[in-house]
């Protein structure tokens, strides 16, 4: 089996995601574009377009294994980033609504980022 390209990463990102939307309505590839850009390496990148398909399609985190996908953990931080303002807590301007599984949720990403990203402050 040869290595998968960072093309290849982008091709399955793009069929899997096909047809979906993020809540403001913009193709949903926008968001794996814009965590691929916030990575350094070619690795990173290809990590960055494929992280959201466990949680949003069939595949597994085992599927992409063999694949040969590496997921790291500058990948989840990138999308928490992006996902969530961490100096206003939430960027709420570009949903079109806040629903109820939306509350608490700003809190819950900033924790995660802070873990994360090693900055957890002492309780």
């Amino acid at each position: 089996m040869s290595m998968p390209t960072l093309g290849d990463a982008i091709a399955l990102a793009a069929e899997a995601h096909a047809g979906q939307t993020d809540k403001a309505g913009a193709p949903y590839v926008l968001h794996l574009l814009r965590m691929m850009q916030a990575q350094q390496s070619t690795e990173a990148r290809m990590a960055a377009a494929l992280h959201d398909l466990v949680e949003d399609t069939d595949y597994t985190f085992e599927d992409l294994e063999e694949m040969g996908y590496p997921i790291v953990r500058r990948v989840k931080i990138a999308d928490l980033e992006d996902n969530v303002d961490l100096e206003e807590n939430m960027d709420a301007t570009r949903l079109g609504s806040v629903g109820e599984e939306d509350i608490g949720r700003p809190g819950r990403c900033l924790r995660t980022h802070r873990r994360l990203a090693g900055r957890e402050e002492a309780s």
